[in-house]
């Protein structure tokens, strides 16, 4: 089974933003069909996402600066919406912020108690998306 999970934050109060790759994406062979999902006791939404390669470079590199004890914003720079984490939010913990500027204009904010190993889970999660999607995107791309 292809892994799809490549990001679960989620705690025992109900909130969590996920992001699952479903696989290729049937409008752009070298890129990802992907999901961000969130669901909280108050709001839940769906948004659809693209990813590529360089996409998940970034992820990685988010993931560095958080274990570096740093806020990040991944794909911040690019059409679509972008993902946020602040180590230490609004209410005292750890905030997920997905911003949908370019398309429904909605940003939605996301307290949520994360466990010790998330960084090291997250890592894990990204390389089994890495090591089985990268490979068939290449070859998509040279067919």
């Amino acid at each position: 089974m292809a892994p799809s999970e490549l990001i679960s934050l989620a705690d025992d109060e109900g909130n969590s933003v996920t992001v699952t790759v479903s696989g290729r994406d049937p409008r752009w062979s070298a890129g990802l069909a992907a999901e961000i999902a969130i669901r909280t006791p108050f709001v839940t939404g769906r948004l659809d996402l693209a990813l590529y390669a360089s996409k998940l470079d970034g992820w990685k590199e988010a993931l560095d600066r958080l274990d570096a004890g740093q806020d990040v914003a991944w794909m911040e720079m690019s059409r679509g919406p972008s993902l946020r984490i602040q180590l230490n939010g609004e209410r005292d913990c750890p905030e997920v912020v997905v911003d949908d500027e370019s398309g429904s204009m909605v940003t939605v904010r996301v307290p949520i108690l994360l466990p010790e190993d998330w960084i090291a889970d997250h890592r894990q999660r990204l390389r089994q998306v890495m090591d089985h999607w990268i490979p068939l995107l290449s070859a998509s791309r040279s067919e």
